[in-house]
């Protein structure tokens, strides 16, 4: 669902507002959280980890991820070398066991971090939408301060609870600098 604005020339992304510290940006998120949004998104120079628990942001899938790769990466690497030693090129060396366990822990741990790895940096970017060249927010003048010293909050349009008169109030009632259209 995209909003048209007043003149009806640009759709709307949404609305971001601007604040100066980031304790204004943590308690913005909280409010707006508590307030019933659930499509917005918050920006800031550095990480502030008090933003995830006002965002509510529990999403914890890469490691999840990350496990299940580790997993099936052990499995590979143990059958890999199961494979080759037992099946694909067996040699019989001075009565040595053809299937050594001990033999191999390095292949099997190598392949379990390998792919658990790999895992991880790949679920990472796929769930954060990564790469993301551009995206709407950008279009707004002062968003270039977001890597600076600014702080933004973003309600998009899509949130069921969007009215652009009611959110951009509500986000001058948290004590936004300024608050500004975003076009999609």
């Amino acid at each position: 669902m995209s909003v048209h604005t007043d003149d009806d020339q640009i759709t709307l992304y949404g609305l971001i507002a601007e604040f100066e510290t980031p304790g204004e940006l943590v308690a913005a998120a909280r409010r707006t959280r508590e307030a019933g949004f659930k499509k917005y998104d918050a920006y800031s120079p550095y990480p502030i980890h008090e933003l995830d628990a006002a965002m509510d942001l529990h999403d914890n899938r890469v490691s999840l991820f990350t496990l299940i790769g580790g997993l099936l990466g052990c499995a590979g690497g143990f059958g890999l070398a199961t494979w080759v030693s037992a099946v694909a090129w067996p040699l019989n060396v001075g009565g040595r066991p053809i299937i050594s366990v001990p033999m191999f822990i390095p292949v099997t741990f190598e392949c379990t971090i390998l792919l658990g790895g790999l895992t991880a940096a790949i679920s990472m970017l796929i769930m954060n939408g990564l790469p993301q060249p551009y995206h709407p927010v950008f279009n707004v003048e002062r968003f270039v301060n977001a890597s600076r010293s600014k702080f933004f909050l973003c309600i998009e349009s899509d949130d069921p609870k969007f009215d652009r008169t009611m959110t951009q109030g509500f986000l001058e009632s948290l004590g936004a600098e300024e608050v500004a259209e975003v076009a999609a």
